[in-house]
């Protein structure tokens, strides 16, 4: 038995039995360029995965580069090539204004390992449409934060009312009181409840 799941068992039966039954993967990091993480979680929002795949690849045959491009480079192709690859406009704005704080050192991407979670989560949020969410998936996978949770998250919430046979969806509140006993190992936790829902 691993230290984390040896904690669950002290602490919470019913994580102990997940951990006992499900495995999770050891967290990746998809790539060191935090500017390519972002721009794609951008890209990816609210979009089936084909369909924001072969959205991606268009916006990278925009650059003709092997390598993703640099801030810098995005902000000198207009909005309209933007879109005509696909993206929304909305979507749009957001990639110009993470590019564009990025660029400027608004948002200092390099900096963030040495930043506690919160204030990782104030810095990325300084970006039109990254919100709390969106930052917490970046604490867990890309920085590899070993102790984080989404209370917004409704993955979590509906593997939570399954795992624990609650007649509705948990608040807040609950799920707080529940991943408080989970603390230091919350991302292990969160990987274990969407691993029970078959949706990793």
């Amino acid at each position: 038995m691993d230290k984390i799941t040896a904690h669950f068992e002290k602490v919470d039966r019913i994580m102990a039995g997940l951990a006992r039954r499900h495995k999770v993967k050891k967290s990746r990091r998809p790539t060191e360029n935090r500017f390519e993480y972002l721009a794609h979680t951008i890209l990816y929002q609210q979009l089936a995965t084909k369909a924001a795949a072969a959205i991606s690849k268009r916006f990278a045959a925009l650059f003709h580069a092997k390598a993703f491009p640099k801030p810098a480079t995005v902000l000198k192709v207009s909005d309209a090539k933007l879109r005509n690859v696909g993206i929304s406009w909305a979507k749009v704005k957001y990639i110009k204004d993470l590019a564009e704080k990025v660029e400027k050192k608004e948002v200092k991407l390099e900096k963030l390992e040495e930043l506690e979670d919160e204030a990782v989560i104030a810095e990325l949020t300084k970006v039109k449409g990254i919100g709390r969410w969106t930052a917490e998936m970046f604490l867990m996978s890309a920085l590899e934060r070993p102790d984080i949770f989404s209370f917004g998250d409704l993955g979590l919430q509906t593997a939570i009312k399954k795992a624990y046979n609650l007649r509705k969806l948990p608040s807040k509140q609950t799920m707080q009181r529940l991943s408080k006993k989970w603390s230091p190992y919350r991302t292990t936790a969160a990987r274990l409840l969407w691993v029970s829902l078959d949706n990793e």
